[in-house]
């Protein structure tokens, strides 16, 4: 595997960095997984402004122009076998003495760019669902920056592990769902598909935006708005989304059948929808 660190390229058995990088001391730093399909990046632009986001929310220069981040990345790719992969962009403030202030004068930033064969769901998995588990949302309230502190959400997706699951649905202040541990969560009620809001509670997924341009689309009906802990108990659908995962079914929440306890209906045809979609867009757009 070969990745970029500091402006270099390098098989990832020969990347180093010091040990007082504030990412490694404080996880102070930024992240962002960008896939490509046939080598091609998806929605490259709207991962850069969302990059900009994290980074604006945590104070950090960008050190890159969107020319000079799109040539870095596509060469990335070039270097690596995979046809389908996902690059992870991680950027932290630099390496500095510990000192919970920020360093004064400023630092170079850590860039570290690494790519990964983009594997999709096997189609046993497909036809199965996945099982979760509910939780409480214990995180911080900025949640819409990708940030590399992710502590909480490691907890919390193993609390899904240990359970035998595939993923934890987060509740805010025992009131309504954010979104998974590591995915965003869609319910279905009556042939209408719900989403929660884009706001400081839930990371806002490109893989979330694709569902609801597929669903405008293709006429199937939705709504962004809270979704309320109580309708956890009787949805006809679950579906979980990310960018490496796609479109899930969740068949089983708390150890109780979602609808049927099989794929349903919406998940089958947003499914599809996302399959054609990938291979006339996705596979096509730089």
């Amino acid at each position: 595997m070969t990745v970029y660190l500091n402006g270099q390229f390098m098989p990832i058995e020969e990347a180093r960095i010091p040990v007082l990088d504030r990412g490694f001391i404080f996880g102070d730093g930024i992240y962002e997984v960008i896939p490509a399909y046939s080598r091609h990046v998806f929605r490259l632009t709207e991962h850069l402004r969302r990059l900009q986001y994290s980074l604006d929310g945590i104070r950090l220069p960008n050190p890159h122009s969107n020319q000079e981040w799109t040539g870095i990345i596509n060469d990335l790719i070039k270097r690596n076998e995979a046809e389908d992969q996902y690059i992870y962009l991680h950027i932290t403030r630099g390496v500095a003495k510990r000192d919970h202030a920020f360093p004064n004068p400023l630092v170079q930033p850590t860039i570290f760019i690494m790519s990964s064969p983009l594997v999709t769901p096997p189609v046993e998995l497909l036809a199965s669902g996945v099982r979760a588990i509910t939780a409480p949302d214990n995180r911080w309230l900025r949640c819409d920056i990708k940030a590399t502190s992710l502590l909480p959400n490691v907890l919390l997706r193993q609390m899904a592990i240990d359970a035998g699951c595939s993923e934890t649905i987060l509740i805010r202040d025992n009131e309504f769902m954010t979104e998974g541990a590591a995915s965003n969560i869609f319910l279905v009620k009556n042939d209408v598909l719900l989403a929660p809001p884009k706001d400081h509670f839930m990371l806002p997924g490109i893989t979330y935006d694709v569902i609801l341009e597929i669903a405008t689309t293709n006429n199937i009906r939705y709504e962004i708005r809270r979704i309320g802990k109580e309708e956890l108990s009787s949805p006809d659908e679950l579906l979980l989304t990310s960018s490496t995962k796609e479109v899930l079914a969740i068949t089983t929440l708390d150890n109780q059948p979602v609808g049927s306890g099989k794929p349903g209906a919406m998940f089958t045809r947003l499914h599809k929808l996302y399959q054609d979609y990938k291979q006339d867009v996705m596979r096509k757009t730089s």
